[in-house]
């Protein structure tokens, strides 16, 4: 077992209905603590996480999926956290990989892991991905490995591990408070110098798991095109951008 201290955040959003299944998955003795940040559900999400035993924080008002992000992970380097891993309580990604994926990051393995949900196009597809999701997915994920200089398998899984360093690196206040947080995100860990990598990790596409509709699924996609945009004007020194200078 590693020597680091392992703190699991899971941004949730009216996930009563799978958050007691997503954390069951978590082998015992694998995490130092679980934090669920709650972004005003109108479920039972608050009481049943307190009933379960996690630390629990509300927002007063509705942050967005990025601003819960960034309340998650304050917590998590105030709590002492080594290493850093995203879960969505949705019980989309297989949480049973915990363990796999702090090994990875405390070995020192690389300093970013993503959950690569498409190890082939019909395991995908037969999983239940949308087409439309799939291919935009396939295009993206492209585009973004030819213009940041990596080969990762899929930029845009919600299973996510970071090593403590990544946060108290990059400026990641800076980020939107919606989805395309997540790009952003990955986009500031490459201008940094921090290391990439993925590991399979197999999902569920079910109606209680979180998903962007069609025209969401657009706008997220034309600002991760803009993000890579800004990370090359920055990098030219043409433009500077915010999301890529250094912490205050």
């Amino acid at each position: 077992m590693s020597k680091d201290k392992v703190i699991v955040v899971m941004p949730a959003y009216n996930a009563e209905t799978t958050l007691e299944q997503t954390l069951n998955d978590i082998p015992e003795g694998s995490v130092d603590e679980v934090i669920l940040v709650d972004d005003c559900s109108s479920d039972g999400t608050v009481e049943l996480a307190k009933r379960l035993g996690l630390t629990v924080v509300e927002h007063e008002q509705n942050k967005g999926y990025g601003g819960n992000q960034k309340s998650c992970y304050r917590l998590a380097l105030d709590h002492g956290a080594d290493i850093i891993l995203m879960i969505h309580p949705d019980y989309q990604y297989d949480s049973s990989l915990v363990p796999h994926l702090a090994g990875l990051l405390s070995s020192g393995n690389c300093d970013v892991l993503l959950g690569n949900r498409i190890r082939s196009r019909k395991e995908a597809l037969n999983g239940g991905m949308p087409t439309y999701k799939y291919l935009a997915n396939r295009m993206l994920t492209i585009i973004e490995n030819m213009w940041l200089g990596q080969n990762l398998s899929e930029f845009h899984s919600g299973m996510r591990g970071y090593r403590r360093e990544v946060l108290e690196t990059i400026p990641w206040e800076r980020n939107s408070d919606d989805f395309v947080f997540d790009s952003q995100f990955l986009a500031q860990s490459v201008y940094f110098g921090f290391r990439l990598g993925d590991i399979p990790v197999p999902v569920r596409y079910m109606k209680e798991a979180s998903s962007i509709n069609f025209s969401r699924s657009m706008e997220y996609g034309l600002l991760t095109l803009e993000t890579l945009v800004r990370f090359a004007l920055h990098k030219t020194g043409l433009v500077k951008s915010p999301l890529f200078h250094a912490r205050d």
